[in-house]
């Protein structure tokens, strides 16, 4: 997400002094008696990003007044589970870069990300044990089993130039947004909120979780490498067919569509530039760009139904940035 943006800055101040308590329980729980553990996992939340996820949980407390210290220790749930996808998420894509490092598995090597990965879930899992409540555990061990089922979805559509829209936002729905969607329901279920409010706010996360990667499969297109802190093509070169990718098949002429297909079958960046063109000359960037728009304002709308107050509008500036968001 842009780092100049000021709606993002302004929502994510509401939260500042919260996500201090927050990183004061992540470095606590972080601590481990083998040395590597604690090294790698401190390298990877360090890089920072963020901290969306957690951000949206205790945004979602604050809109509904909910002010109890278990607000720090989900927030943190939620990021060790986060983090731990992306260790296992790098390995699997043979990642080089993130957020303009070296990625952990670049840096460490794959059998330590991938073993940092597992003792972070496990010990996200001690943690929610010890909250003490059925329903968070429920809420979080589902959207745990459904963010790993989207990761082996998504292994299987790799190099498949046939997926479709549909088959792209399973994928993303349960990849990215599930964690999105889970943080903010657990917000509602802290707060003793009725089914009616804690369903808009998950599906406030789901639609905020799925606009922020709709986009971010844009960017891969039309961004700049620099401040995206990914390499461009990424996507490609690991055979993903993103939306943008898929509307430029739909839309472009056959051998347009040629083109993209064989470089999502083979993962060949070769073509690369021409890809980006295809994509841009097809309208596919745009046709995407509405698609999340109508992500992001979906979220706005479930907003909407929550007490008028400033952390609700940190809520929906969250949303309505990703409106304009372009790195």
């Amino acid at each position: 997400m842009s780092v100049h943006s000021s709606s993002t800055a302004t929502a994510l101040a509401l939260v500042a002094h919260d996500m201090i308590e927050v990183d004061a329980v992540i470095a606590r729980r972080l601590d481990s008696g083998v040395p590597l553990v604690a090294e790698v996992s401190r390298y990877i939340i360090a890089a920072g990003g963020k901290r969306l996820r957690p951000a949206l949980l205790l945004l979602t407390c604050g809109a509904l007044g909910y002010t109890g210290h278990q607000r720090f220790d989900l927030a943190a749930v939620v990021e060790f589970i986060h983090t731990a996808t992306l260790l296992h998420d790098d390995v699997v894509d043979e990642s080089t870069l993130r957020r303009g490092r070296a990625t952990a598995n670049e840096a460490f090597g794959n059998p330590a990300s991938v073993l940092v990965g597992d003792f972070l879930y496990s010990r996200a899992f001690q943690m929610m044990v010890e909250v003490g409540d059925m329903r968070v555990m429920e809420i979080l061990a589902e959207a745990t089993n459904v963010i790993a089922e989207g990761e082996v979805l998504q292994l299987m559509n790799m190099h498949d130039a046939s997926l479709d829209d549909a088959g792209y936002l399973r994928v993303i729905r349960s990849k990215t947004a599930k964690l999105f969607e889970a943080s903010a329901r657990l917000g509602a279920v802290l707060a003793g909120s009725p089914a009616e409010v804690e369903q808009a706010c998950a599906d406030y996360g789901q639609a905020l979780g799925t606009a922020f990667q709709v986009i971010d499969d844009v960017l891969d297109y039309d961004g700049d490498a620099q401040e995206m802190g990914k390499n461009l093509g990424d996507d490609l070169r690991e055979g993903k067919a993103t939306l943008p990718l898929i509307i430029a098949m739909q839309r472009g002429t056959p051998s347009q569509a040629a083109i993209v297909r064989e470089a999502i079958e083979n993962g060949s960046v070769e073509a690369l530039a021409d890809i980006a063109t295809i994509v841009r000359t097809t309208g596919a960037l745009e046709a995407t760009h509405e698609a999340a728009a109508a992500e992001a304002r979906r979220a706005m709308a479930c907003a909407r139904a929550l007490p008028t107050n400033a952390h609700t509008n940190g809520l929906l500036q969250l949303a309505a940035q990703l409106l304009e968001r372009r790195s």
